[in-house]
């Protein structure tokens, strides 16, 4: 593993996600296929780490909130204007991740033509796994990626059904923004979203297609968003 990279995820300065880079995902929520790549970003303190000796997955008040499983491609080369074709040599590992989404807020932001800031930015929404390093994944477009809620398959889909590859990803992004060491570009979600409600346990994995191992799997409970904000439950 770099010794840059050895204080994952606590590196990275943005975490930048692809949105509706799965054709099926993009159709069960009535979007439009995307004709090429858009991202949005997320604070580094949506954070949740797997490796927490209780990781939770925090629901805020009053909310929707929905799993999408994702596989997260780690930076290790900074780049600016970064070419499709030099665009590996960049990535230092992948994790999986999932990104929650309070999908009612999404809902109404995009009705209102406002960012989905509040909807994806919440603390815990960017559950993360321990670095996998590049040797483990030698194809990123031949994994599979599985989420399960309550021992429940929810989804279940192939990173080869990704709209844009990730070189075209690092393409796309860096021709906007600095890719600097340790950001994290989650690479979009399969089919199969849905709610996530306190007291439930979500579980996901991604493997090498057709493999019955996981190469990582996580696990979390979901629980209510302590505190006396807005999307607080007063507990504490």
């Amino acid at each position: 593993m770099s010794q840059s990279l050895q204080t994952f995820p606590h590196w990275g300065r943005k975490i930048i996600a692809i949105g509706r880079n799965y054709a099926e995902h993009a159709k069960e929520l009535g979007n439009a296929v995307p004709t090429a790549p858009f991202f949005f970003l997320k604070p580094t303190s949506s954070y949740a780490l797997s490796s927490a000796k209780m990781p939770t997955i925090e629901v805020p008040k009053g909310t929707n909130v929905h799993h999408e499983v994702e596989l997260a491609v780690i930076i290790e080369k900074p780049g600016r204007d970064i070419t499709a074709h030099s665009a590996m040599s960049h990535v230092g590992g992948y994790a999986l991740a999932i990104d929650a989404t309070a999908r009612d807020l999404q809902d109404e932001a995009k009705k209102a033509g406002k960012p989905w800031s509040t909807a994806k930015g919440f603390d815990t929404f960017t559950p993360i796994g321990d670095l996998i390093p590049t040797g483990m994944i030698p194809d990123p477009n031949n994994l599979t990626l599985w989420l399960k809620v309550n021992g429940e398959l929810k989804q279940n889909g192939p990173t080869s059904d990704m709209l844009f590859k990730i070189p075209q990803l690092i393409e796309y992004v860096s021709s906007i923004t600095t890719l600097e060491r340790g950001d994290v570009i989650l690479t979009g979600t399969p089919a199969g979203v849905g709610k996530m409600s306190p007291g439930d346990v979500v579980d996901c994995g991604v493997k090498t297609t057709g493999a019955s191992a996981d190469l990582f799997r996580m696990q979390f409970r979901v629980v209510e968003r302590p505190g006396f904000g807005v999307f607080g439950t007063g507990r504490v």
